[in-house]
């Protein structure tokens, strides 16, 4: 499966400068989330989430050919059966969740019904993370921008408030696409808010995108 932006930018966005021992990234994919926080962070304990068969198998065998594979680990769950019997808290919880954006419409009815079912709703993303986030942790995740008011007022009901958000724009010109935003149990007067273009032309990345990227990227 093919690395996409989404996964990328929250891979290198995502706060760690509380330190993190323990991460759980929630609908992992193939992984490239907790591999990103795996090379940032020195968290001992790195848990994802996937219930899609192909991407976990995928997510365990990026896990075990990575340095890092003795920190990481995947279960082959929905969100729904994990939060059942919670056995840890967890000090970030990162989610590039599976959304259903009505933008979105491929030429086959069968796949776009997939995707709507794939939806992860927002309710349950953030009551699981307001059950097993740590004290002091951190909640972070990418969605479109269109969802941010909404996103924002379910986080409150569950005393989750914004510390930063940073919105996303494909080019200069373009209308914001996608809301970064990063969470905690306590509220703080002021939140960072931000903006960042990807590309000025096609693969003509902003400084921007380069300084935030540039350590996952092999060529830049």
């Amino acid at each position: 499966m093919k690395v996409g932006t989404d996964g990328v930018l929250l891979g290198s966005w995502t706060p760690i400068n509380h330190n993190p021992f323990s991460i759980l990234d929630i609908g992992a994919g193939t992984g490239i989330i907790a591999l990103m926080l795996a090379q940032r962070s020195h968290a001992e304990q790195i848990d994802a989430l996937e219930i899609d068969e192909d991407a976990y198998e995928q997510a365990v065998e990026n896990f075990e050919n990575s340095p890092w594979g003795d920190r990481l680990f995947c279960f082959h769950a929905g969100l729904d059966e994990f939060v059942e019997e919670p056995e840890d808290e967890y000090d970030l919880i990162v989610s590039n969740p599976p959304f259903y954006a009505e933008d979105y419409k491929s030429n086959s009815e069968q796949r776009d019904l997939a995707r709507f079912q794939d939806a992860m709703p927002f309710e349950e993303l953030i009551e699981a993370a307001a059950l097993l986030l740590s004290e002091n942790g951190i909640f972070s995740v990418i969605i479109p921008h269109k969802e941010e008011e909404n996103f924002l007022a379910l986080a409150n009901e569950f005393e989750l408030y914004p510390i930063k958000i940073t919105r996303v724009k494909g080019t200069p010109t373009s209308e914001i696409k996608r809301s970064l935003l990063a969470f905690t149990r306590n509220e703080v007067s002021t939140i960072e808010i931000d903006e960042l273009v990807i590309e000025t032309a096609r693969h003509q990345y902003t400084a921007e995108y380069i300084e935030l990227t540039k350590d996952f990227y092999l060529k830049m």
